[in-house]
């Protein structure tokens, strides 16, 4: 039976969380504690020449900048290795094995990629280091793909051929199928590794899985100190080296592993945790990038039915590759329900008309200066309506409700609300028949020039702009502020996004404001800044 090799890849795949800035002292304990431990092989970071030489950092220009951070330390019994993104190191910037502190390199690669990849990888070769084939993305290869892959390596004969399953997506009955299809079809020098990761919590049982066949060649398994890595994280390798321990004999001292997380990855984890998250989840299960599922989970507009039915509608050849229009066009298209809303507009111009509007939002100040506004209501009589949030400050006259998300989080409040309170909704939400008193085409309130093209604020007034009523006064609608306080007067409301893109945001409603041409006169009872616009 082959012999199990564990490879740490906690200084470069845990580097995706701190921009590789884990500074010189962490590096160096922490590569001392895994040569301590026995860790077979440790990899020690990236080379991209895009980065300049830093020795807090462990993603260097070239292998020489790697030997001076490292190159001092005692390797123990280990395998060094460092990883190249193929495209971002030329082989001018590697030196050859003799004179590096590196035995080996990684080479890691997309699909479309393999034929250029494995060329440079010879040159790797060339110049003496034990070369790791990365094939990323694994589940993206049918049979076909891996077969013309596996005829390169074959060709190559590397040290390794590793199945990397990026995102997290293999279960065992695919797992087995990859590792299998690549023991019948390697050449028996050439050793088969796996890295995983833990969208779906399968990282730790797939390795025992892979442990656990009997086959002749080497198995290389990756993991990292309490799994520290690249989105849901890897396989904790102080994990695996205790299976290990206890399944043949005492191998690794796994004391040194707890003692480098504790010491050092412990801190890491407070500051950045990593690890199984909702938004993992629904990525994995959907086969997709992750930043597919970070925009529409940033929207906080959609339920998790909707989606996963906008996943669904991501093309088989663009799910691993993050498109950012694409997924913006499949948002849209999915909220723009079309409805014959004539009827509805007719009515609401009815029962509007002459009268003043005052639009409730959900922001800090609606609740400091809850007094001015129970006044100014007290003296003038408005009409008041609220924007998906139901305010405390009494019953308001409408709801308008345009996010799907919040009319699910309110659906029992809203029913417990009295009769003479009416819904408005647009055609992408989804409620019972007779759920709303009006309904209007999501369609034909958006902005489809704005950044959010879809902001409740814009698209109601856009609405009571094709009506009669008199004037519309604002309150509760503050933009947003880069600070640690939160912009809404509901913490769940707030937009991940909005802190980081305040003055992006805030321009592009004034931009919206400016489009609409508002013929009915507005104003801003409350402090905002949209200051493009009149405040009373």
């Amino acid at each position: 039976m082959g012999s199990v090799k564990l490879l740490d890849c906690t200084l470069r795949d845990g580097g995706y969380l701190n921009d590789w800035d884990f500074g010189h002292d962490n590096i160096v304990s922490i590569f001392k504690h895994l040569s301590g431990a026995g860790i077979d092989i440790i990899e020690i970071g990236f080379m991209d020449e895009r980065r300049s030489a830093d020795a807090d950092h462990t993603i260097q220009p070239d292998s020489a900048s790697l030997d001076a951070v490292y190159g001092d330390l005692d390797k123990g019994g280990s395998m060094i290795v460092g990883m190249i993104d193929y495209g971002t190191c030329g082989i001018e910037h590697v030196k050859p094995c003799s004179q590096s502190f590196m035995d080996g390199i990684r080479v890691i690669f997309k699909k479309e990629k393999r034929r250029e990849a494995l060329a440079f990888c010879a040159q790797i070769k060339a110049l003496g280091y034990r070369v790791f084939v990365q094939a990323v993305s694994i589940t993206s290869y049918s049979d076909e793909e891996m077969a013309d892959l596996i005829n390169l390596v074959n060709d190559l004969e590397p040290y390794a051929f590793s199945l990397v399953d990026t995102y997290g997506l293999l279960h065992r009955r695919q797992l087995i199928h990859y590792f299998t299809f690549a023991d019948e079809h390697l050449k028996e020098s050439i050793g088969i590794g796996y890295h995983s990761h833990n969208n779906f919590q399968l990282g730790y049982a797939n390795c025992i899985e892979l442990m656990e066949q009997e086959i002749e060649r080497p198995l290389i398994i990756d993991g990292s100190l309490y799994g520290m890595g690249k989105s849901a994280g890897n396989t904790p390798i102080e994990l695996l080296a205790d299976y290990l321990n206890n399944r043949e004999e005492d191998r690794y001292r796994i004391y040194h592993l707890l003692e480098a997380i504790d010491v050092t990855v412990l801190d890491l984890y407070r500051q950045i945790p990593w690890g199984y998250s909702y938004k993992f989840f629904l990525s994995a299960s959907n086969d997709c990038h992750p930043n597919y599922v970070s925009y529409l989970l940033d929207k906080k507009k959609l339920p998790a039915k909707a989606i996963g039915e906008i996943l669904r509608k991501i093309p088989d050849e663009k799910k691993l590759n993050y498109d950012a229009k694409l997924i913006e066009n499949l948002y849209v298209e999915y909220q723009q329900i079309v409805c014959d809303d004539a009827e509805a507009v007719a009515n609401i111009a009815r029962d509007l008309a002459g009268r003043e509007i005052l639009l409730l939002g959900p922001g800090r100040s609606i609740e400091t200066h809850r007094e001015m506004i129970k006044e100014y209501i007290a003296d003038n009589r408005p009409v008041t309506v609220a924007i998906n949030f139901i305010p405390d400050i009494g019953a308001a006259d409408y709801i308008f409700i345009s996010n799907a998300k919040r009319y699910t989080q309110l659906a029992s409040q809203l029913s417990g609300l009295p009769a003479s309170v009416k819904l408005m909704a647009t055609s992408n939400i989804t409620g019972a028949d007779g759920a709303f008193t009006y309904l209007f085409s999501y369609g034909r309130l958006i902005d489809e020039e704005a950044l959010i093209v879809d902001n409740p604020m814009i698209m109601l007034m856009k609405l009571l702009d094709a009506t009669d009523v008199r004037r519309i006064v604002l309150a509760g609608f503050d933009g947003y502020e880069k600070s640690e306080s939160a912009n809404y007067v509901n913490p769940n409301m707030e937009h991940v996004f909005s802190r980081e893109k305040a003055a992006e945001i805030n321009a592009d409603v004034i931009s919206s404001l400016e489009r609409l041409h508002m013929r009915t006169p507005y104003a801003f009872l409350t402090k905002t800044h949209y200051n493009g616009s009149l405040e009373m």
